[in-house]
């Protein structure tokens, strides 16, 4: 079981500011070895109760919520992520659980029984979703760029490309029709650090044009169940 624990900026940006972002960011930071030369897929399935309450937590402003999904990087075998990230206060809480693909799959059917095997955050994930009676709501793509640096564990990335689909939750299906969110060409920074944020990240990252926001991409692509975008 993974646990990390660190504060997380989001920013907007136009897409014209990208090639520079990248070009700054690569200055100074380790580019993340996934990311190729177009950098990687990301896909997740949100889980939430029936009336949407984490998603409609996060629109109210509730200062301490939760979400709860699982991610795969790329299609196959291969494994999955259960993650359980937790705002508290102005620092972010992830905690995640490796499941293979059968049982990433089980648990999208409903089972939630593989869990019980997967020690006691496997099994407080078990109850949490018994309890919230926790189903599929939302799956969530998008193309990720990323750069690190092991200090104050730092990590930016560059999104783009976010779509959804709020009714098929095949999460190793390559053929799910997705729905373009948000408008063509937008990009999400998203800058995460422990402690503080190093001043040689914080001038690489500080162009103009960037709109600093709040919403999550979960909460932006449940825009036909609950009007997120």
């Amino acid at each position: 079981m993974l646990d990390i624990f660190r504060r997380e900026i989001k920013y907007e940006i136009n897409p014209c500011l990208t090639e520079v972002l990248k070009q700054r960011l690569s200055a100074v930071l380790s580019a993340d070895p996934h990311n190729g030369t177009q950098g990687y897929l990301v896909r997740s399935v949100y889980f939430d109760t029936p009336d949407a309450s984490d998603c409609r937590e996060k629109l109210d402003g509730v200062e301490n919520r939760k979400k709860l999904r699982l991610r795969v990087y790329g299609f196959g075998d291969a494994p999955a992520k259960l993650e359980l990230k937790q705002k508290q206060g102005a620092f972010q809480r992830k905690r995640s659980l490796t499941l293979s693909r059968p049982q990433a799959e089980q648990l999208l059917a409903g089972d939630s029984s593989c869990l019980e095997d997967c020690g006691e955050f496997g099994q407080q994930m078990a109850r949490l979703m018994a309890l919230g009676a926790y189903r599929p709501s939302c799956l969530v793509e998008y193309d990720r760029i990323a750069f690190c640096c092991p200090t104050n564990d730092t990590r930016v990335t560059l999104d783009s490309r976010l779509r959804s689909n709020e009714g098929c939750f095949r999460l190793y299906d390559p053929t799910v029709q997705l729905t373009p969110v948000g408008r063509p060409g937008m990009v999400t920074l998203e800058v995460k650090y422990n402690h503080f944020l190093l001043s040689f990240v914080k001038d690489a990252v500080n162009v103009v044009g960037m709109l600093n926001v709040s919403a999550s991409k979960y909460c932006r692509c449940r825009q036909f169940g609950i009007g997120g975008e």
